[in-house]
């Protein structure tokens, strides 16, 4: 009977100490910002911009000149970026972690991007996304 006790008072504990480290990690929203401008922005220079001199027929496929512009242009456009994340998230707190919402209206970065929805969890100052779709 002791023992049960005995370990169900360190995993009461263990809980607390656990809950208490959560809370004090739980990243802020502008942490989010940055981690989805720095993705956002990986994503636009290793897809988008890879695949730009294929869109205009005429310039020859693999235009380096091209395709270096609009790396450019993305580290550029970094402040819209997160201006724009920072208008279209919306932040559930549950203080041991948090649930990060974005619609992105990736048009007005670029028209030929389509829309995406984002849905990421910020827990000991670490984010993952669990759901990224094309509306």
């Amino acid at each position: 009977m002791k023992i049960l006790q005995l370990m169900t008072g360190i995993g009461g504990v263990a809980l607390v100490v656990l809950g208490g480290a959560m809370a004090l990690t739980n990243p802020p929203k502008d942490a989010y910002e940055e981690y989805a401008v720095q993705k956002l922005s990986t994503y636009l220079k290793d897809e988008v911009c890879a695949k730009a001199p294929n869109q205009l027929n005429f310039l020859p496929k693999n235009s380096e000149f091209l395709q270096n512009q609009c790396k450019s242009l993305v580290d550029t456009t970094r402040p819209q970026i997160q201006e724009l994340i920072s208008q279209k998230t919306q932040r559930q707190n549950f203080l041991v972690f948090s649930i990060y919402r974005s619609d992105l209206n990736a048009k007005a970065i670029l028209p030929t991007l389509p829309d995406y929805h984002f849905e990421t969890v910020g827990v000991f100052q670490n984010f993952f996304t669990y759901q990224a779709t094309k509306q």
